[in-house]
């Protein structure tokens, strides 16, 4: 027994299974951990665990509802979701011939055409996957897969986990221990993956300034540099929240290494005085972050390597290795090399151990360094890091590891992030841009930029190099405005983003969820599978392609699902359970807010300030009534486990003459967020009232009401936010019915091209006119006497094959 802290101590009393639910032989153990979940063990000494894993924290969740029968030979177990036959004593493992001779579990499903029994060994070949340590690592198959299955069974094989003593530390697995978690859920993946949660621990909650937009380089930056770095992000007036250094920012040239990759001591040739150039990045809000590679062990030219060698007994005055499983070089790498660091300012720390490590050595690092960064109720745990294989969404956010800058890397991105929700986890982050290699191109880094903007963690990193392009400044005007705006966008999103975020450490559900969710359809279908769900509101398809580049747009195709949705740009209307094609310039991105949709923004001016917001604005989409619930918190410390939060509902009553808005505090505490707050209320595609209310409890207020394009803005200012604010709007045909036609974007694109004015005229007759799509194609083959070229009537007869889809 160490005493590594407190912190590290756990309760191995929740490990228990109820005894009620449990069926025991001499060298068999059958618990039923829930009506989807049964836990399976076989040792033929009959030693069975009792204690937490790398993988399961909990084993009592609540005694489930099952029935059992036996006798001297035959078990028969039964819940609502399975039934299980097992033959007394024997081996679970069947036979070659009949693997299901001594153990079968049926999954009662009532979809006749579905694969029922489970047994040990069962290939499982329909798992759709989840789990991997990054895009640059591969891991075996047994570790790579999710619970999510189609065929609504899936089995977690635990038997070769470290064991979690009391204090903390780590002991060996019991030996010809076979220990297996068995979910059989049907279609009831979302109580598949609840179960998961209780059994493992929920998804922790991240900071919120984790949310905002993350810098890193690996390049040598200095007291001049990052001052300058920041001043260029301040007068292009682009926030950042989160600043990561790479190696640079330690000591790296030694005698025994000239490059070295682990440190623990700032290069004071680059950084005269370290705490006061962290303190200038938090005068600026900005949080920072520093790169270690513990594995790399301990050099004798650290600050604090005599104690470090004197406490570890080790005489050598050489490199001291590192063992991530020995409890007393954990203590050491956190109590004289992290911690001093800590006292500095320094936020939270990038574990880059290499990917091709042992990964229960990696899990070690991150599974310590993670609870050891939340030791203190003051600040929440944070570290950045490869997954670990077990639980990885106990331990974020994820290093999604080094990709090489192409179109081909970033259409692999989507999937895998997508299928990382089988297993649970939400905050994978990759590098926007690509990290290394390829050609850099500007509609690439936008394309990457956006799908990052509209995901889980919005984070910067390439290669060292002077020709990577990855401050937007370094683009042309085009592109760096763009990039600039979307941005922007991020920051303003994080009151929604977080507020997902909690949901997502609440009930489990998260915040990126595949689209095949909804639609087993896609999974196999390269146009739509990359589609996906961000938060509660929104639907994202993303952009993978390049554009064509006659038209100057980038051709997509996309799927809106059943009810309707709106462009969360243009606010145009989408009837759903349809597929559709459209043209997206390098500024568009397919974003789609369903009917109702609550989105809340920041409308705060001082860019890097990610805390909570005086200046609100609410979007709102017509169509049908919506409750949003915004939860809001310090966002910096865990005092929201104690009741330090509130939580205020947003509902939207729709009629289609007259809609109320109600904003009050529902739960929680006064003094969390500001005394007051500026409301601006946006109404997507909605006309100008003829009559707006605005009380407060019963107090009637004053408001401001204009039209900006196709939405109805009310502002309300110095409005108390704990009581109840109402809005109530009332006029005639209030929705503006801006239903999506491919005719607005045809013609956006006629526009844009570099041809004659008269043939413009003419090409817009035939597209828009009223002949079959076979005599347009005939008319505008004709149009090559009046000159225009083969490029653009090739062009235009892909145009027409988009509207005979219509």
């Amino acid at each position: 027994m160490y005493p590594l802290g407190k912190q590290f101590e756990v309760d191995n009393t929740k490990a228990v299974c109820d005894k009620r639910a449990i069926i025991q032989g001499s060298n068999y153990r059958i618990s039923v951990i829930s009506e989807r979940v049964v836990r399976l063990e076989y040792s033929p000494n009959g030693q069975f665990l009792d204690k937490p894993t790398q993988l399961i924290r909990k084993r009592n969740i609540g005694l489930p509802d099952f029935s059992v029968r036996q006798d001297a030979s035959i078990l028969e177990l039964t819940t609502k979701y399975f039934s299980l036959t097992y033959i007394k004593g024997q081996p679970f493992v069947g036979t070659k011939v009949d693997p299901m001779k001594n153990l079968k579990i049926s999954l009662l499903s009532k979809e006749r055409d579905r694969c029922k029994d489970w047994y040990v060994g069962h290939p499982e070949a329909r798992n759709l996957l989840g789990n991997m340590v990054s895009v640059d690592v591969n891991i075996p198959t047994s570790l790579q897969k999710g619970i999510y299955s189609i065929d609504g069974f899936a089995s977690l094989d635990d038997s070769y986990s470290m064991v979690i003593e009391k204090d903390g530390t780590l002991s060996a697995p019991l030996l010809n221990h076979l220990d297996i978690y068995v979910f059989l859920y049907d279609r009831d993946f979302k109580q598949a993956l609840f179960d998961y949660f209780r059994m493992t621990g929920s998804p922790a909650l991240i900071p919120r300034y984790a949310l905002g937009n993350w810098w890193s380089r690996n390049t040598i930056y200095d007291d001049d540099s990052v001052n300058d770095l920041i001043r260029k992000f301040e007068k292009k007036m682009i926030p950042l929240s989160v600043m990561v250094f790479d190696h640079d920012w330690h000591i790296r040239n030694v005698k025994q290494n000239r490059k070295l990759r682990t440190g623990y001591t700032f290069n004071t040739d680059l950084f005269k005085d370290p705490k006061n150039m962290i303190g200038m990045f938090h005068k600026r809000g900005i949080r920072v972050g520093l790169v270690v590679n513990p594995t790399g062990g301990f050099f004798p030219h650290e600050q604090y390597y005599p104690q470090a060698s004197e406490y570890l007994q080790d005489k050598s005055g050489g490199i001291i290795q590192f063992d991530p499983l020995n409890p007393k070089h954990i203590d050491v790498m956190f109590k004289m090399f992290l911690h001093p660091l800590e006292a500095m300012g320094v936020d939270f720390f990038w574990n880059d151990s290499t990917g091709n490590m042992n990964i229960t050595n990696l899990w070690s690092l991150n599974h310590y360094m993670y609870i050891d960064s939340g030791r203190n109720s003051n600040k929440r745990a944070l570290i950045l890091a490869r997954g670990s294989g077990y639980a990885p969404h106990r331990y974020p956010v994820l290093y999604g590891g080094s990709s090489e800058i192409s179109w081909d890397k970033l259409k692999e991105l989507p999937f895998k992030y997508l299928n990382a929700a089988n297993i649970g986890v939400s905050w994978w982050s990759h590098d926007v841009g690509g990290n290394h290699g390829g050609i850099e191109d500007g509609e690439l880094y936008l394309r990457y930029l956006q799908l990052s903007t509209f995901g889980p963690i919005l984070r910067f990193h390439g290669a060292r190099g002077r020709y990577y392009k990855k401050e937007p400044w370094l683009w042309d005007a085009k592109t760096e405005s763009i990039a600039a705006e979307y941005l922007r966008l991020r920051h303003r999103l994080i009151p929604y983003l977080y507020t997902e975020a909690y949901n997502y450490t609440k009930s489990g559900t998260p915040i990126i969820q595949p689209f095949y969710y909804n639609y087993m359809w896609v999974y196999d279908d390269d146009l739509y599978r990359n589609q996906y769900y961000f938060g509660s509101q929104l639907l994202v398809c993303p952009i993978l392609e390049p554009k064509d580049p006659v038209m100057n747009r980038t051709i997509h195709r996309f799927f809106v699902p059943d009810g309707v949705w709106y462009d969360f740009v243009t606010g145009k209307k989408f009837p759903g359970n349809k597929k559709y094609v459209s043209f997206f310039k390098e500024d568009d991105y397919p974003v789609f807010a369903h009917a109702g949709s609550i989105i809340p923004f920041s409308n705060r001016s001082d860019y890097n300030n990610i805390g909570l917001p005086t200046d609100m604005e609410i979007q709102i989409f017509p169509g049908v009534s919506n409750t949003y619930t915004l939860f809001e918190d310090d966002g910096i410390t865990s005092l929201y486990r104690e009741g330090y939060f509130l939580k205020t509902s947003i509902d939207y009553n729709y009629m289609r003459n007259n809609y109320t808005v109600i904003i009050r505090s529902i739960d929680g505490k006064s003094g969390i967020v500001p005394d007051r707050r500026n409301y601006k209320m946006v109404f997507r595609n909605t006309k100008q009232a003829e009559d707006v209310t605005v009380f407060f409890n019963a107090d009637k207020l004053s408001c401001n009401t204009y039209v900006d394009g196709n939405d109805f803005i009310v502002e309300v200012r110095n409005v108390p936010t704990i009581g109840q604010l109402t809005i109530n709007c009332k006029g005639k045909d209030i929705e503006i019915d801006a239903v999506r036609l491919i005719n607005d974007d045809l013609d956006s694109i006629l526009m844009d091209l570099k041809i004659d004015t008269y043939l413009k005229e003419n090409i817009a007759k035939i597209i828009f006119g009223n002949l079959s799509i076979d005599k347009k194609r005939i008319s505008i083959r004709k149009l090559k006497k009046q000159g225009l070229s083969k490029e653009y009537m090739k062009l235009f007869l892909k145009l027409l094959d988009y509207i005979g889809e219509f």
